[in-house]
């Protein structure tokens, strides 16, 4: 039964065949497993610590060393795995803080150089004893050394960091990495082995930073402006980042509605009940092909002449496709004062959509929290700064019922992040990135809901995100690649027992929710269990004054008290199970 539950939550993903267990060779010296657990109910379904174990040691000795990337926590201590382990935590479905990618690729090149793991965790050997240590490894046969690299399913965290040391160390493409992971990890037919589009830009990130000399500098950053086409009534957006080394994700600011400026009205979506019907039936939305997500990383490769192409592991690559070239400077909204007129804007409009007569909307009407429009300007009253080059923007929409009701449905969430040293065209100008820029992209391209292609009905056309660098002019500092005689520092571990709260997009799904009245300004819903919850607190806390005030008079029975605080948590108890619960909650 174990056996079949394995199978089963493998889905897609190819087992070895000889151990039986969720993993693959994506080389002869680099293992990609799920994250393997030594207790139930999740060693039933994953990998068991102890057979992964046994197997690796049966299979390489000593000579195997684990790279984790949970920032959810990997669910077994250290001791369990001979303490050959290195941490590198960040939440699931996201790409990585671009910082570690220096250090990961660093240090798995220096395991599988013979370099022992103490030296990279910052160990104080002196020269005679490191030099001894590597030629004890060398004795020990050190090219049968392994890396194994695992995150929840070893899937696209895992794969982004296999293809990417495949990149930096082995002179692979991003399409040879790409397709050779794909074709060990995947079961044939069953789809990429990447499919998250913001990993697939971090891998063409990372093909740049390679071909120029893996220089990058990580900044801090404001964002100046976000500019939406197309944005659809009771859209809430909101800008993230990596806090505590990439362990966790932040929500830094989300916009209010005294935050929007609707440059012109007539939000898409808002002329009848069948517009809504084509959007959750998905037409006109194709999937991004990977190639596609890939070329629009790599294109400032060629605006600058520098050559694509990289050497084949197996020898020289075909000639250089051509690819579209991104504009140079996107098209950003043109502000206008609120006296101004919109019929041009809405004129072109009207040309190429439905033909329906726009109509101007007024951002201070408070029919509508959340108004929408054909072109809106985000614009915060206070400056939003990240401390690194990665950011992350959250788009959610919600259809409201009427207000009697209390109700809201989530019909859209998705999520895109991107690296302001690339977009910068740091890579290409010696390290040195512009000052300030402009990341734009469609809806389609977007990162939809935990790691899947689903994103519900268009929350937007478009957008553009303004951002500029914090980093006074020439102090911001080159993150060098660690070199092979260096030691490289690995990040704090997330628990490994859980609970880590790492990434606050988790609590985002469709669905039915309950509106919340404390962010009636951003209307930030809540989930229906989390307002029951709330609301249970709230009446056992007027319970709980109820009874102390009546044991203030000195004038009962303790027993009574005792008895009355029992049947309290009965009744509170009792009303929790009265409120509406979510679909498939217990």
């Amino acid at each position: 039964m174990a056996s079949l539950l394995r199978q089963i939550v493998a889905g897609p993903r190819a087992r070895h065949p000889e151990a039986g267990l969720d993993l693959c060779y994506v080389t002869d010296n680099i293992i990609a497993t799920s994250g393997p657990s030594q207790t139930y109910p999740q060693r039933a379904y994953r990998n068991p610590l102890d057979r992964l174990v046994a197997f690796l040691d049966s299979k390489h000795g000593k000579n195997w060393a684990i790279w984790e990337f949970r920032g959810e926590g990997t669910g077994y201590p250290d001791e369990l795995v001979y303490n050959r382990i290195r941490h590198y935590p960040w939440p699931d479905h996201h790409p990585p803080p671009f910082r570690l990618v220096p250090m990961i690729v660093a240090s798995m090149r220096n395991w599988l150089n013979g370099n022992d793991l103490d030296a990279d965790g910052g160990g104080t050997d002196d020269g005679k004893n490191k030099l001894g240590k590597i030629l004890d490894a060398w004795k020990e046969k050190k090219s049968d050394r392994v890396a194994v690299v695992h995150c929840k399913a070893g899937k696209g965290r895992s794969g982004t960091m296999a293809c990417s040391y495949l990149i930096a160390e082995c002179g692979w493409t991003p399409e040879q990495a790409l397709a050779r992971f794909t074709e060990r990890r995947m079961r044939p037919k069953f789809g990429a082995g990447i499919t998250i589009p913001s990993q697939l830009r971090w891998i063409g990130y990372v093909d740049r930073w390679t071909k120029a000399g893996k220089k990058y500098v990580d900044q801090g950053v404001e964002i100046v402006e976000i500019h939406v086409w197309g944005l659809r009534s009771g859209v809430k957006l909101s800008v993230e980042g990596f806090v505590e080394g990439g362990r966790k994700i932040k929500v830094v600011h989300t916009f209010t509605k005294k935050e929007r400026m609707i440059v012109e009205g007539n939000p898409p979506g808002d002329n009848g009940v069948m517009d809504m019907i084509y959007d959750l039936t998905g037409y006109g939305t194709n999937p991004v092909p990977t190639q596609q997500v890939l070329d629009e990383a790599k294109q400032v490769d060629e605006i600058n002449g520098i050559n694509s192409t990289a050497n084949s592991p197996d020898g020289p690559a075909g000639p250089p496709t051509t690819k579209p070239s991104r504009s140079s400077t996107p098209k950003l909204i043109s502000k206008i004062s609120k006296k101004s007129s919109t019929g041009s804007l809405r004129s072109n409009h009207s040309a190429t959509g439905n033909g329906s007569t726009s109509k101007s909307t007024d951002p201070t009407n408070d029919s509508d929290p959340e108004p929408g429009g054909m072109a809106v300007i985000f614009k915060p009253k206070e400056p939003i700064k990240l401390p690194n080059s990665d950011v992350n923007i959250c788009i959610e929409r919600r259809n409201r019922a009427p207000s009697s009701m209390g109700f809201t449905m989530v019909t859209a969430v998705a999520h895109v992040w991107f690296n302001i040293f690339f977009e910068g065209n740091g890579p290409e100008q010696d390290g040195n990135p512009n000052r300030s820029g402009v990341f734009e992209i469609d809806w389609d391209k977007m990162d939809g809901i935990k790691g899947s292609s689903q994103k519900g009905t268009r929350a937007a056309d478009k957008i553009a995100v303004v951002w500029r660098s914090t980093a006074p002019d020439g102090e911001a500092q080159e993150q060098p690649m660690p070199g092979t005689d260096s030691p490289v520092p690995q990040m704090p571990a997330a628990d490994w027992k859980g609970g880590n709260d790492e990434d606050p997009d988790n609590e985002r799904h469709l669905g039915l929710r309950v509106k919340s009245p404390d962010s009636a300004d951003v209307s930030q819903a809540s989930s229906i269990k989390g307002e029951a919850i709330g609301e249970a607190k709230n009446k056992g806390k007027e319970i709980q004054d109820a009874v102390l005030a009546a044991s203030s008079d000195g004038n009962e029975d303790p027993r009574d008290e005792t008895e009355r605080k029992h049947s309290s948590e009965e009744k509170l108890e009792a009303y929790a199970e009265k409120l509406p619960k979510p679909e498939g909650s217990s």
